[in-house]
């Protein structure tokens, strides 16, 4: 099986790229939402970012990957609790899934074999302490739109039916991807994002004849290939590892909340989720960039994607959402 296709071999998309950067340098910030057309890398991205992702410690065999022996849930039968490290994990979550499937449901074949009532873990247990990502998220079911709200705002997962009575934490970095031809996101959702980029196809034949050479390259000589960005891929990670390291160590000065205060003020921005998400993204920026402060520089370089989906639609602005952000910020931070 091939492994999955270098992030750092990604040809441009960089406001893509670097909003999933910041989500793994701080998980808090809320996930990520690509739109754009088909065929723009916005599978490829994600299932790539797996690979760059560090390592958590987890109970071995726990699924929900407890971090230490006391937060294995008292439903789960394990007798040996012994911790180590594995992979950040990264989860799929298909149209058309089922409810059960998601937050999981009574097991079948422990019931008929042993008669016992025993909980099989859903999608949203294995995507504890890590990702899950929905392709066409646009597209998803209503009933499952609502489940993955309520998980979201409680950080756990409750399941009670067929005379189960499961509790688990489900706290996971969303990160969602579609083509807006295809249809709306719910207002309720959209809000959940932390981030939210744009991506189109590439605009010049320099940059469209480097993504068909990798692409080939991935194919027909998958091991060299893998070899050559292996180095740049080790960058990044140990870029996000530095950043996580720091993170916490940033001054946050009052004249850069008021600069984050007064842009979501002129924007119109609902709520204070948009100041709180702009702050998060602009400190996980200055600490991949391995600043000792925030600027600026740093708030400048991700509002847009911290707020072009959190607008209220201005029937007289033609320009796009991204457009007026960027406008404001110009203006504001002149």
């Amino acid at each position: 099986m091939k492994q999955p296709f270098p992030f750092s071999a990604i040809v441009g998309q960089d406001d893509m790229k670097l909003s999933m950067i910041l989500t793994a340098i701080d998980p808090t910030i809320g996930g990520v939402l690509v739109f754009g057309d088909r065929g723009t890398g916005k599978s490829t991205a994600v299932r790539a970012l797996a690979a760059l992702l560090p390592q958590i410690q987890r109970v071995e065999g726990c699924p929900v990957n407890s971090e230490k022996a006391e937060d294995v849930p008292v439903w789960v039968e394990m007798a040996d609790k012994k911790i180590s490290a594995a992979p950040t994990p990264v989860v799929d979550l298909p149209l058309g899934v089922t409810e059960d499937r998601v937050t999981g449901a009574l097991d079948i074949e422990k019931a008929l074999s042993n008669g016992e009532k025993a909980f099989q873990p859903g999608l949203l247990a294995r995507a504890n302490r890590g990702y899950l990502y929905i392709d066409e998220v646009n597209l998803l079911e209503d009933h499952i739109v609502d489940l993955l709200l309520d998980v979201a705002q409680s950080g756990e997962n409750v399941v009670e039916r067929e005379g189960l009575s499961i509790r688990h934490p489900s706290r996971f970095v969303l990160v969602g991807s579609g083509n807006p031809e295809e249809g709306e996101l719910r207002p309720q959702l959209l809000d959940r994002f932390g981030l939210s980029v744009d991506v189109t196809s590439p605009t010049t034949i320099e940059d469209r004849v480097e993504v068909i050479k990798r692409r080939d390259a991935y194919e027909t000589d998958h091991e060299a290939f893998m070899v050559r960005w292996k180095a740049e891929n080790a960058l990044v990670r140990t870029q996000i590892e530095s950043a996580r390291q720091s993170l916490h160590h940033l001054k946050t000065t009052d004249s850069a909340l008021t600069d984050i205060a007064a842009l979501c003020l002129k924007l119109g921005a609902d709520g204070l989720r948009g100041e709180l998400t702009l702050l998060k993204a602009a400190r996980a920026f200055a600490a991949y960039r391995d600043d000792t402060a925030i600027g600026r520089d740093h708030i400048r370089a991700v509002a847009p994607m911290a707020l072009r989906h959190r607008l209220r639609r201005d029937p007289l602005d033609d320009a796009g959402s991204g457009a007026r952000v960027a406008r404001v910020v110009e203006d504001v931070l002149a």
